[in-house]
Order: C-alpha cells, then sequence, then structure tokens
C-alpha cells in the first residue's frame, strides 16, 4: 500500500466523518461486532468507500467503518478485518491502519476470539494480550525499504492501557486473563503436536490475526491494546472438533460480557 493511497483515503475520510475526531481506533474480530451497536451519533462508512481498505471475505466480518462516541468516548470502530489466511500475505490490515493513523487516531484497541492453551482458561473467558509470538514469521513490513522498516517490538501492547484495561475490568467485575498470544497463519487449526509446541514457547492463548496489525500500529506510532474472547480448548486439549461455525457460536455466546469490557476499556483509555 503506497503512501498516495492512504493519504488520499485519509483525506476522504476526514470528509465523510466531518466534525468528528476520533483518538482512537477499535478493531472488532469474531464475537466482538455488537460493540458497533454502543456507538452513539453514528457515522458510518463502508470499507468499500475507502481506498486503501480490504475487501472482506470472511463470515462475520462486515466490512464498515463507524464512527462516533462511546460513553463520550470519540472511536472509529472497525467492523471486521482482512486476514493473512485469505492471501497469504501479512499487510491485509496495512492500508486500513495507516490510513486510521493519517487521520489523526493515536490508539488502536484489537480485538479477537482465540483458542486457550491454558486449562483454567475456558471458553468464554477474556484474555488480555500482554505480548506475542510471530509464530507464522512473516511481517507486513517487507514492503518498507531503509532504516524505517525496523520498528521496535519490545512493549508492543502498551503497559499503561494495559493497566488501565485491568482497572477497568475490576471496576466492572469482570474476570480478565493476561498472556500471551501466539499468533498462527490458518486457515487450518493447528494439530496437537503444535498446540504443545506453542505451550512450551509460552503461550496462553493461540488465533490467526491481531499480531499483524499490532505490528503496522506500531511502526504506524499507534500504541495498541489488545482483547481476545476465548471460543474454544486447542486442539488436543479436550475432545472437540474445531470449526468456524463452533467459533462464531461460542463468541455470540460470550459477547454481552466481552461487549460490557469493551466498553468500560474504552471509557478508561480515554479518560
Amino acid at each position: 500500500m503506497n503512501d498516495d493511497t492512504v493519504t488520499r483515503t485519509a483525506a476522504h475520510l476526514k470528509q465523510r466523518l466531518g466534525a468528528r475526531a476520533p483518538g482512537i481506533a477499535v478493531l472488532l474480530g469474531s464475537g466482538w461486532s455488537p460493540v458497533s451497536a454502543e456507538v452513539q451519533d453514528a457515522v458510518d462508512v463502508p470499507y468499500a468507500d475507502l481506498e486503501a481498505f480490504p475487501t472482506l471475505t470472511v463470515g462475520g466480518h462486515p466490512g464498515l467503518l463507524r464512527a462516533g462516541r462511546i460513553g463520550g468516548v470519540e472511536v472509529a470502530v472497525l467492523a471486521g478485518r482482512k486476514h493473512a489466511y485469505e492471501s497469504g500475505h501479512a499487510d491485509a490490515m496495512a492500508g486500513a491502519i495507516r490510513t486510521l493513523a493519517a487521520s489523526g487516531v493515536q490508539l488502536l484497541v484489537q480485538t479477537s476470539a482465540a483458542g486457550s492453551l491454558d486449562a483454567t482458561m475456558r471458553p468464554g473467558a477474556l484474555m488480555l494480550i500482554s505480548d506475542h509470538l510471530n509464530v507464522a514469521q512473516r511481517s507486513p513490513l517487507f514492503g518498507e525499504t531503509g532504516d524505517k522498516r525496523f520498528v521496535d517490538m519490545s512493549a508492543a501492547y502498551d503497559p499503561d492501557l494495559r493497566a488501565r484495561a485491568r482497572a477497568a475490568a475490576a471496576t466492572a467485575g469482570i474476570p480478565l486473563h493476561e498472556g500471551v498470544y501466539a499468533w498462527v497463519m490458518g486457515p487450518q487449526f493447528e494439530t496437537p503436536a503444535e498446540i504443545r509446541m506453542l505451550r512450551a514457547f509460552g503461550a496462553q492463548a493461540v488465533g490467526m490475526s491481531t499480531v499483524p496489525e499490532t505490528i503496522v500500529a506500531r511502526h504506524a506510532g499507534l500504541r495498541v491494546l489488545a482483547l481476545s474472547m476465548i471460543t474454544n480448548m486447542a486442539a488436543g486439549m479436550e475432545a472437540e472438533t474445531l470449526s468456524h461455525a463452533h467459533t462464531l457460536a461460542t463468541a455470540a455466546a460470550g459477547s454481552e460480557r466481552a461487549v460490557k469490557l469493551l466498553v468500560a476499556a474504552i471509557q478508561a483509555l480515554g479518560a
């Protein structure tokens, strides 16, 4: 995605949003879509109207940017992401994230569905991501040149934002786990042997998103907070057959508490 495309898209987005100037963007993963209904005084912009944004093909990801207020905080909610497994490229969301940064967004809140590698973290649980494992070893920065391609990832998931999210969860009475998220390419689910490897590496959850977007966001200068909803126990940990339909069904069942947490976190971040 070249800079001219991002500049044009950012200018068009600002025009569509009018006086709204969101400083926080929220990227919704599977099961988190009801958050869109919490946006007040909303303006909707389909991804199809934004040149640098992707075309989505996965169920549960409608492809809509909704700008407005959640709890008095100006936000831009992105309903859906394009995954690396759809094209084999890790930069699927790069244009969208760079457009947000160019439009004045300073903070990216990511959400996702994930499988649990921790026997005590059951389906329906919520996890704050403290760090990640780029198991796929793909980067959305391959097209960058010169020294600007190198970005520090030592505090990819902002410690201060995580502290605010933990405090918001505690105030709301919502249990919140915290751990390392392992990114795998997909779209196939992991084998039991792969899960044993990831557990040995120190991961508490596994999924097919989040990491490429975090890398782009940090490269673009955005601070990042990320939350995962646990939708299943990972392969080999229990006797269940994994499927995307199962992921969506479990995510839908746990969405009410996830929405409550996310709204509380947004209010804390915007304070």
